[in-house]
């Protein structure tokens, strides 16, 4: 057995052993008998209690390895624990089943013991005819194996089949000469032999108890004794609408200050600052929201301290929701672009409030940034145009346009500083001086004025008598053309053909590109 400072309970087993050993070497009466049978009845009690206690000790280990956060070292530590009590399990079931079959060969097969003597049937069934029987086959190596097992979690531990030479506590000359099986049930009535049985299962109970308390020490918690302790509050949110409720949690916090934490935020360090507070900051990143505009996000923190000469490290997961920033986008037109036009926004988003630092990019147009914060121009390149737009790096989201094309201009003539008449004609003399006007779409105009300056860049004007040009066609360059030719040529009757060449329009980078645009004249000459 085991050495060491033994508790009460074991200090009883042990005096209970020594007694059965004495009574074995006696002629024993029925009285003696009956009192071998209390014997084996209180071991069998004391074994119940203690394989509960080893339940319990199981348990308090999975709870104390949950608690240090799952660490693999605790992890291995309870399933060496969980193979110790498998393994006693086995060797007491093994002593348990080993008992009923000496009731069996002893016939004792009802609720009660008919037959306390049997000593011939339990050397038949323990020591067998040539050494075969089950203290030689089974008993004796399955106690050492489990013995041997053992050792690794109590080193002290000897085995626990010995024969008589070999256990200090057999002094007489004649037994010392004796092995294990003829020691324990040698002319052994069958409730002696069952109370041997039972020692054994205690003995071994005994080696588990030890073990495991060795492997709970592995996981247990050193007493820390919480000197800081304050009020905190919790609230659902620091922003309350007029008329709606306001929530909040109000608890104790407790802290202790012969211990400094590290942290870390995500797996990355945390600065911990002197009250021991861990300052959290960080720069929530946008997810997937749904149609509300929110999205569910988590962070991690670990605070680790050496306790017990070990890292103890305590995880907590915390769940918050990012709410998608609403962007405010103004502009003359933001239900459509115009095509190769500096369409002009400004993007805010009132909820960054100062930490708004926007940067743009798009697909399918140029984006420009402006002078002031949030604005851009987008020029389109392509039908549809989606903005994205972000804050320091960060995402903050995306809005798609459709591409209008440049409305095309109206072009107007004008002789003599009135517009011309087609149907009704107008004076030869009148035709002086003529201007071809470019006129953009009003709408267009009012939302991209800088967009929007069109011009007549050439031309060609033809006076036509009956069916033939009466002289040669005029290529005029520019809107405005000198006819003063024309008119001293023209006849009654005669008519003007003109016909539109070259349009160009001026962007809002003041650079020229042609526009393609067909029109003609036909005005009657009076």
């Amino acid at each position: 057995m085991a050495g060491g400072k033994e508790s009460p309970r074991q200090k009883m087993i042990g005096m209970m052993y020594l007694v059965l050993t004495a009574l074995l070497a006696l002629q024993v009466n029925s009285a003696i008998l009956l009192k071998f049978k209390f014997i084996d009845d209180s071991l069998l009690g004391v074994n119940d209690k203690t394989s509960v206690a080893a339940d319990n000790t199981i348990k308090g280990i999975s709870e104390a390895v949950t608690k240090n956060q799952n660490q693999a070292r605790d992890k291995a530590v309870l399933a060496e624990s969980e193979e110790i009590r498998t393994k006693t399990k086995e060797m007491t079931a093994y002593l348990r089943g080993l008992r009923e079959k000496l009731l069996k060969a002893t016939e004792n097969t009802g609720p009660e013991m008919t037959n306390l003597s049997g000593e011939d049937k339990v050397a038949i069934t323990m020591l067998g005819g040539k050494n075969d029987g089950l203290a030689y086959k089974e008993l004796k190596p399955k106690l050492n194996e489990y013995s041997e097992f053992i050792k690794k979690f109590v080193p002290s531990a000897t085995p626990l089949a010995l024969d008589g030479k070999e256990d200090s506590r057999v002094t007489e000359k004649a037994q010392k000469n004796k092995n294990f099986a003829e020691i324990n049930f040698e002319n052994t009535p069958v409730v002696a032999a069952l109370a041997t049985i039972s020692q054994k299962e205690t003995e071994v109970l005994k080696y588990e108890a030890e073990a495991l308390s060795a492997q709970a020490q592995k996981v247990g918690a050193k007493t820390i004794v919480f000197d800081k302790i304050g009020a905190f509050a919790s609230a659902e949110s620091n922003t309350v609408a007029a008329g709606t409720k306001y929530k909040a949690e109000l608890f104790l916090t407790a802290a202790a200050s012969s211990i400094h934490p590290t942290m870390t935020l995500n797996g990355g360090s945390l600065a911990v600052g002197p009250d021991g507070h861990g300052k959290v900051e960080f720069t929530a990143r946008p997810g997937a929201f749904n149609a509300e505009g929110t999205a569910k996000a988590s962070w991690t923190g670990t605070i680790r301290f050496n306790q017990n000469g070990r890292d103890t490290t305590f995880k907590v997961m915390v769940p918050y929701t990012i709410t998608k920033p609403v962007m405010q986008i103004q502009s003359a037109s933001v239900q459509a672009l115009y095509f190769k036009c500096g369409n002009k926004l400004n993007v805010s988003v009132p909820a960054l409030g100062a930490q708004y630092k926007p940067g743009f990019s798009a697909s399918g147009a140029a984006a420009i940034p402006g002078s002031k914060v949030g604005d851009v121009t987008l020029v389109p390149n392509a039908k549809e145009v989606t903005l994205n737009v972000s804050s320091g790096g960060n995402a903050i989201g995306s809005q798609t346009f459709q591409v209008r094309p440049i409305p095309k201009p109206t072009i107007e003539c004008y002789v003599g500083g009135r517009q011309a008449n087609e149907k009704q004609g107008t004076p030869g003399t009148a035709v002086r001086s003529m201007n071809l006007k470019a006129v953009p779409d009003a709408g267009f105009a009012t939302f991209l004025p800088e967009d929007a300056r069109f011009r007549v860049a050439r031309y060609e004007v033809t006076l036509v008598r009956g069916r033939r040009p009466a002289m040669p066609t005029k290529t005029i360059s520019g809107p405005t053309a000198d006819l003063s030719d024309v008119v001293n040529s023209y006849r009654e009757g005669d008519r003007l053909y003109i016909e539109v060449k070259d349009v160009q329009r001026m962007n809002f980078r003041n650079e020229i590109e042609p526009v393609s645009v067909s029109k003609q004249f036909n005005i009657p000459l009076l």
